[in-house]
């Protein structure tokens, strides 16, 4: 089994062996530049989410519920990290858009209104497990369809939460204002993983 870290810098590789349970680009890229070597496994999960779950606690219930998947293909002396990111907006969740006009009606729903993101990520060894939740709310100016369908066709979001990637041209041009973590938003808070991966 081969890890395959691309920095040269030895200050940036780290020892844990890990795993990631995604085959997100956007999460690969974001943990392979915090330094550390890993592999991935893709978890099949039915993600349907339980009545009684608070918004809160969607994230962390699925990150936990992919390492449940995953935890037994993961060997002794590796770490597995399990995410999930939502979009809210007035206490709603937007998914994945299914089709063109779906993704249309998302992004006008988020224009010239702040939502939040929420991560919530599954740290897990064979001997422990901890989850965190990371908060990020984002505020969008006002979008005009023109924008929107522009946006669209030429970087094709069906595959982000809330129909948008905040790396693309949109984030550039029209978001307004975030508080919280950039990364969280793409998917993966890494100031935070790094954090807790060196305590954990």
């Amino acid at each position: 089994m081969e890890y395959v870290c691309r920095f040269s810098n030895a200050f940036l590789k780290h020892s844990m062996k890990l795993v990631l349970g995604s085959e997100s680009p956007r999460r690969k890229e974001l943990l392979t530049t915090l330094g550390y070597s890993f592999r991935t496994l893709k978890p099949n999960a039915d993600e349907t989410i339980p009545d009684d779950l608070k918004i809160e606690q969607v994230t962390t219930y699925l990150a936990e519920l992919k390492s449940s998947l995953l935890i037994n293909q993961i060997n002794s002396d590796e770490i597995l990290i399990c995410a999930d990111t939502i979009v809210v907006l007035d206490n709603y969740i937007i998914g994945k858009p299914s089709d063109f006009e779906h993704a249309k009606k998302i992004l006008k729903s988020l224009s010239n209104r702040t939502h939040i993101v929420f991560t919530g990520v599954n740290i897990q060894s064979h001997h422990k497990s901890h989850s965190f939740l990371t908060k990020t709310e984002v505020t969008f100016s006002k979008l005009t369809e023109n924008q929107i369908e522009y946006y669209i066709r030429t970087f094709s979001p069906y595959d982000k939460a809330g129909s948008y990637g905040i790396q693309d041209w949109i984030g550039a041009t029209a978001v307004l204002n975030i508080n919280g973590s950039y990364t969280n938003v793409m998917g993966l808070p890494t100031a935070q993983l790094k954090s807790e991966l060196d305590q954990f």
